[in-house]
């Protein structure tokens, strides 16, 4: 048996390092040797009392030098602006980064116009954008990839595959709802038990910063700016993300023959004959979408776990491309049903 590819997990104590950790605990070519929290010193199982009997050992102070030493891949799950400090260190350092903050999905000057100034301006062209089914070969030879954002991940799989068929002229309007766990771990007026539940609401309609990822992203596959108009909701769920969005087209076309045309060899993508669900999708890396013509008007329903196809799962397969391993080694395939 080959020899196991030591990593290390950055931003543990969060719901996305959790996920990390549940599933490199279990995979069969990835050994944890090095989980970082910004203090460290507290027990892991205290610090996520699920893996008890599962996993042991404590958090270490989040050091860049010292990770160099012990891993030869980490995942970074910090916020903004925080990864990029880690990233350009490791990367010196011959370490390979899976990043699954934002700072290296967009080009730097729409980061700089939407988050903050950028730190490792140089890394940003060498990053894969970590979405396998449309980047697939720039993943297998980066050193860095940078782990799409939830909305886009399930928009952009929905999308892509009718860019050849939208109107040049005509925006696409995206409704887009996720579980109160893609609003982090960190406590906050919105996402206390009073507010969120029972209730639904949009948030940062328009400005969200996911949009001009997706619209940077639809430019970059077919060099035509898109008009997007992105409303993001909370709704009382804990995970999952439901993305509907409308299209105008060129012409008449069967939607559902050219998602199983695009997707025929992609595994983890499921076209639906049905409208998606949450629940089919819920602890799995799977992206269930679902498609409806009429009128040259094309409805487009998509489906991930936020936590994991919009994070966790999405960026241990981009790890397992990185390390020339079996794509879906170690990913999680069976939903939270019932």
């Amino acid at each position: 048996m080959a020899e196991k590819i030591n990593v290390a997990v950055i931003g543990a104590s969060g719901y996305t390092g959790l996920e990390l950790l549940k599933i490199l605990t279990v995979h069969p070519m990835f050994h944890i040797t090095y989980v970082g929290t910004s203090e460290g010193g507290e027990d892991v199982v205290k610090m996520h009392p699920s893996l008890l009997n599962v996993a042991k050992g404590k958090a270490q102070k989040s050091e860049a030098s010292q990770i160099a030493k012990v891993a030869d891949l980490a995942f970074l799950a910090l916020p903004h602006q925080a990864s990029m400090g880690f990233a350009k260190v490791l990367l010196v350092h011959g370490v390979k980064v899976v990043d699954l903050s934002a700072d290296y999905r967009l080009s730097q000057e729409v980061y700089e116009a939407h988050y903050c100034p950028h730190e490792d301006p140089e890394n940003i062209p060498k990053a894969a954008y970590g979405l396998p089914e449309l980047h697939r070969e720039a993943i297998k030879s980066a050193q860095l990839v940078a782990n799409p954002g939830c909305y886009p991940a399930a928009s952009l799989l929905a999308l892509v595959p009718f860019l050849p068929y939208m109107r040049a002229d005509a925006p696409v309007f995206i409704d887009a709802k996720s579980g109160i766990s893609g609003a982090g771990k960190k406590p906050n007026p919105l996402t206390q038990f009073v507010n969120i539940n029972e209730n639904m609401m949009a948030y940062n309609p328009f400005s969200h910063r996911h949009e001009p990822e997706i619209k940077e992203q639809l430019f970059l596959r077919n060099n035509q700016p898109k008009q997007v108009f992105f409303v993001p909701q909370l709704i009382p769920i804990t995970r999952g993300m439901l993305v509907n969005a409308y299209v105008q087209l060129k012409e008449n076309i069967d939607p559902v023959a050219v998602l199983e045309a695009f997707y025929a060899n992609e595994p983890f993508v499921r076209v639906r004959k049905e409208p998606v669900t949450l629940k089919a999708t819920a602890g799995s890396h799977f992206c269930d979408i679902f498609a409806k013509e009429k009128e040259s008007v094309l409805f487009l329903s998509s489906s991930i776990d936020n936590l994991l196809r919009g994070a966790s799962s999405q960026a241990v397969v981009n790890a397992n491309i990185m390390c020339g391993l079996d794509e879906y080694m170690g990913i999680p395939t069976l939903s939270y049903v019932p």
